[in-house]
């Protein structure tokens, strides 16, 4: 873990380090100097809705244009169409995110992608870490370390919106939805219900949706800086349960705050995670032959259910650390066309280059244009185990849990009563001096009573 950067970049409250405008400033600094590194002349920046994105893609423009590349300022818009416009933009170098996804709107972050719409690898992202911390490594032509002479200053560059940025995306989200639709079929429109998380979906999604034809409502679509994702989004569907049931609906969406993510909601108001959307659509991939080298890619802390439902469909599973970017990197070294997270980040790689909520959606719908199924019909393609998380504070000094004969046969134990029926996860919090403990089991009562089990011979063993 850098000093930094966490499991997807920069993140914190804004106004309080790093989330200030002295290190969005830095930052731009140091994303224009791997830009230049890239080969790229631009940067392509965009946001999300929270009150504090403006001040910080004002500081993050103003460093990198310190630096001699230009500024393309998407303005509000999802995680993946800086993704794409990174991607198709000849000029850009980077593209940068100002958001912290499903986080209460105090909360804000900044992304990276590389050229060609990737996000960072590891040493890329230490890299450009290293250069935001050494103020010596930005020579910006100005302030107090900066050349004095005018003639050694750097020469500034443009800062300009994209006009048609949010067009551009959601005409590509259209365009992957239509590939190998058959138009000639008559198909009754799907009534769909779309929360929007107050987020950077609000404009895009209304623009995909109408375009496609269906009869769309759009619910938590009016951001005011700081609604976004209060009660609603990804996080917090039970609005969106309640109005897809009175509204006789066939299906609701969610995404999170920068729409990378996606949970649905079928038409009896049953919640579906990102491993539920994961094996409808691995399923119907396979039967149409698009499922690349037979594999799905997923992260530790996805549901046993998963597995199971991909071994009784033949489909390989390979399982990662946490986050997306674990998942992408797999899928590269892989070939896998498609992965995810329970969390509903899912990469579709036959149609872009990062997890992206509101294709995600339109995938989903396409196997239901496929099949002439309703949602709960192709949800019953997984059975959900009950699941139990709890943590547990431990030594910040993080020992080797294993080697606590106390604590190693517990964990052995519950695994040994589960057998096939449930697994056991325990990690330590990325952030915080915490042991989180995860077990799956047949049923609720027994899982809880295992999870505890191990989190008191932890808090035994740590006393």
């Amino acid at each position: 873990m850098g000093k930094l950067f966490g499991t997807d970049g920069i993140r914190g409250f804004a106004n309080i380090y790093p989330m200030t405008v002295e290190v969005a400033l830095k930052t731009g600094q140091a994303v224009a100097r791997f830009a230049k590194q890239q080969g790229g002349t631009a940067v392509i920046i965009g946001r999300d809705t929270r009150i504090s994105g403006e001040m910080l893609e004002a500081a993050l423009a103003a460093g990198i244009s310190s630096m001699g590349i230009n500024v393309l300022t998407a303005g509000v818009i999802p995680t993946p169409g800086v993704a794409l416009l990174t991607a198709t933009v000849e000029a850009a170098g980077a593209g940068v995110v100002i958001s912290a996804s499903h986080n209460p709107f105090h909360d804000n972050g900044i992304k990276i992608f590389k050229s060609g719409g990737l996000k960072l690898t590891d040493p890329e992202e230490a890299k450009i870490e290293a250069y935001i911390l050494d103020a010596d490594s930005n020579p910006t032509g100005s302030g107090n370390r900066g050349p004095k002479d005018p003639d050694s200053a750097v020469e500034p560059g443009t800062i300009a919106p994209i006009a048609d940025a949010s067009a551009q995306y959601a005409d590509f989200l259209a365009s992957c939805f239509r590939r190998g639709l058959d138009s000639s079929q008559p198909r009754r429109p799907l009534k769909i219900v779309v929360d929007c998380s107050n987020g950077a979906a609000y404009r895009v999604a209304p623009m995909v949706f109408s375009t496609l034809g269906f009869d769309a409502q759009f619910i938590f679509d009016t951001p005011d800086g700081k609604n976004i994702n209060h009660h609603c989004g990804s996080q917090h569907t039970e609005t969106l349960a309640r109005q897809v049931i009175a509204t006789g609906a066939d299906l609701g969406v969610a995404f999170d705050g920068d729409a990378d993510r996606l949970l649905a909601v079928d038409e009896q108001g049953i919640k579906l995670t990102g491993d539920k959307i994961l094996a409808i659509c691995a399923s119907h991939a396979k039967s149409q032959g698009r499922l690349t080298h037979n594999l799905v890619v997923s992260t530790i802390m996805s549901n046993i259910g998963l597995s199971k439902a991909l071994e009784q469909l033949a489909i390989d599973h390979v399982k990662t650390g946490v986050g997306d970017r674990e998942v992408l990197q797999k899928m590269l070294t892989t070939g896998a066309v498609m992965g995810g997270e329970d969390s509903g980040h899912m990469i579709f790689s036959e149609f872009h280059t990062t997890g992206d909520g509101i294709l995600s959606a339109l995938c989903l719908i396409r196997v239901m244009f496929d099949t002439g199924k309703s949602l709960s019909d192709l949800a019953d393609i997984m059975t959900v185990y009950p699941q139990v998380l709890m943590n547990v504070e431990v030594d910040p000094s993080r020992p080797d849990f294993m080697k606590i004969d106390a604590i190693a046969n517990e964990i052995k134990r519950v695994e040994q009563a589960l057998n096939n029926s449930g697994r056991v996860l325990v990690r330590y919090s990325g952030t915080q001096p915490l042991l989180r403990v995860m077990v799956e089991g047949p049923d609720l009562e027994r899982t809880k009573t295992y999870c505890q089990d191990i989190c008191d011979a932890i808090r035994s063993a740590s006393t």
